[in-house]
């Protein structure tokens, strides 16, 4: 039996803002994002870049377990260190690529967005473990 979104785990407590310690890959210049829910379960969201600019930047962002169950990459302890967070605590959300014609929604394991959620502090890691850029995004079994 195929579980609904509406039983994917709840995200109850996220920063509404967001602050990257360093800028995401091709978006120099772009620190500070609002966080902002766009489903009642807690899976989806869209990170909106602030201040609203001449070119302001969104992306969508999921809870990967929500998708992936199994997904459980290692972070480096590095990264932990400088969010102030540890394993336990660390928040992974994961950029997605909208559809496009018959091609469906992609989620990129391989670099997530890992958060304090105490702080907002986050930073997107690139992953030494083989995850895919492009997963096909559906609900998990």
């Amino acid at each position: 039996m195929t579980a609904q979104l509406a039983d994917a785990p709840r995200r109850t407590h996220l920063p509404e803002h967001l602050h990257l310690s360093a800028p995401m890959p091709g978006l120099a210049g772009y620190e500070d994002f609002t966080l902002t829910p766009l489903d009642e379960t807690g899976v989806l969201f869209a990170l909106r870049s602030e201040p609203a600019g001449a070119r302001p930047v969104r992306l969508f962002v999921v809870d990967p377990e929500a998708f992936f169950p199994d997904y459980e990459p290692a972070i480096d302890g590095d990264v932990l260190r400088a969010l102030g967070t540890d394993a336990a605590h660390a928040v992974r959300l994961v950029v997605v690529r909208p559809a496009e014609g018959t091609e469906p929604p992609t989620a990129n394991l391989l670099a997530p967005l890992v958060l304090d959620p105490e702080s907002g502090t986050a930073v997107q890691t690139v992953l030494t473990e083989d995850w895919p850029l492009r997963a096909p995004l559906a609900p998990a079994a």
